[in-house]
């Protein structure tokens, strides 16, 4: 799964209202993940169905600026090394390495045109 989309998140305002919009849009079903301003997104509402993303609140934005659009997510192999990628293309790092228990690390850069992105190395045994 490497260098793939595997994930992207909607920055919201109100969590419950957002949770409407998207039920009612596109059927699509939620799961609780820890935090309370936070959802991960299923592509239906089925106990079996794929999770594709998250809302989340805008306080997790490692940007100033609200975000307006997707927050992305690329599957990659090795996450120290996409960061010193993004930085020898003139990339900016605005979130380092982090690790997210069970699910693996992860990091956020903007690229040359200011645009958002993620990269994310799956690790289930991540602490």
């Amino acid at each position: 799964m490497s260098n793939k989309l595997t994930h992207f998140a909607i920055h919201i305002d109100d969590l419950e209202r957002a949770k409407s919009f998207y039920e009612g849009v596109f059927d699509w079903g939620f799961n609780s993940y820890g935090q309370a301003d936070f959802l991960q997104i299923k592509a239906d509402k089925s106990n079996n169905g794929e999770l594709i993303g998250a809302l989340q609140s805008r306080k997790y934005s490692p940007i100033p600026e609200k975000v307006i659009g997707l927050e992305c997510s690329i599957g990659v192999e090795n996450i120290d090394e996409i960061i010193a990628k993004v930085e020898k293309n003139a990339g900016t790092v605005v979130m380092p390495k982090t690790t997210i228990p069970f699910v693996g690390y992860i990091a956020k850069f903007l690229d040359t045109e200011g645009n958002l992105i993620c990269g994310i190395q799956y690790d289930q045994t991540a602490r």
